[in-house]
């Protein structure tokens, strides 16, 4: 039987998440000591993944690997060179947390940020102010973002799409490609995937056109 862990970063909270999964976000950074809990799936007692023995070598493996001082040196390379092609962003999620830090995070890496916590929020921000790519959840509370997708693809310059989702399947990738949408990324998720995803744009897709 696969283990499968909870994990909570924030006030999000995912659940029934493969251990190999875990193993591989710990080892890549989405999964940083010091940001989450975690616990086997359906038990109670959260504990700090860093301090578990089976958990533990993979964070040295990230540390010694050396990511985040690359990222960091990556980053300062390209910043000119990105602004480029994404300078606003908007990003449409319902949770608040997450929305706060990646919008201090992005904010301090050059990118106008802008966040909304409904379709209804979406809805005012885009038609105030169209962004160049739009973070696009699944599941808001008053709505499928999928329905947003439709309406951001019909603008007369409609901004590249990511859709974000904890629950994404085949069958939702799949169509949210065939609606538009630039590409797909699971969370939990941080500046740095976002960040890498637009670095591999082509610079038509400032406008989504792919």
């Amino acid at each position: 039987m696969v283990k499968k862990w909870d994990l909570r970063i924030g006030t999000s909270v995912y659940l029934q998440i493969p251990d190999a999964h875990i193993k591989h976000w710990i080892k890549t950074g989405k999964i940083k000591a010091g940001e989450a809990v975690i616990r086997f799936a359906n038990f109670s007692g959260w504990q700090k993944p860093e301090e578990l023995e089976e958990l533990l070598p993979f964070f040295k493996l990230y540390e010694k690997a050396g990511f985040g001082k690359r990222e960091k040196r990556k980053s300062a390379r390209r910043t000119s060179a990105r602004k480029k092609q994404i300078k606003s962003i908007l990003l449409i999620d319902d949770e608040k947390e997450l929305c706060s830090l990646l919008h201090d995070s992005l904010s301090a890496r050059g990118f106008q940020m802008e966040c909304a916590h409904s379709k209804r929020e979406a809805h005012k921000s885009l038609k105030r102010k169209p962004p160049d790519l739009v973070l696009l959840d699944l599941r808001l509370p008053d709505g499928d973002g999928l329905l947003l997708l439709t309406f951001i693809r019909k603008m007369s310059s409609p901004p590249a799409v990511i859709i974000t989702t904890a629950y994404g399947s085949e069958e939702a990738r799949s169509e949210a490609n065939k609606m538009g949408a630039y590409d797909f990324l699971d969370k939990p998720y941080n500046e740095e995937d976002i960040i890498r995803r637009i670095r591999k744009m082509p610079a038509k897709a400032k406008r989504g056109k792919l």
